[in-house]
């Protein structure tokens, strides 16, 4: 059975991390996912000052709590909100 998908706070992208093996930091694994992906153009040419400064602010949330740059990552899949862009592809917003 697998876990419920935690809502996503209104006003935020959401990117899912479907991982193989464990990582040992959000921030490398995450800025790479947002540069391969094409829904959110701010967010596909984010830079790493930028990001670090999301961090800072508490604006990138996995599971409605404020994640940090040396969060590790479990196998599996996680999802990862980063508040204050929301999803161009969604109609509610």
């Amino acid at each position: 059975m697998n876990p419920p998908v935690p809502p996503r706070p209104r006003g935020s992208f959401r990117i899912t991390l479907n991982l193989s093996v464990p990582a040992a930091r959000l921030d490398t694994i995450l800025i790479e996912a947002l540069r391969n992906q094409s829904r959110n153009k701010d967010l596909s040419i984010l830079s790493r000052a930028k990001l670090k400064e999301l961090f800072a602010k508490k604006r990138v949330r996995i599971k409605n709590q404020a994640a940090t740059p040396s969060s590790s990552l479990a196998k599996g899949v996680t999802y990862v909100d980063i508040l204050g862009y929301p999803d161009p592809t969604d109609p509610a917003e």
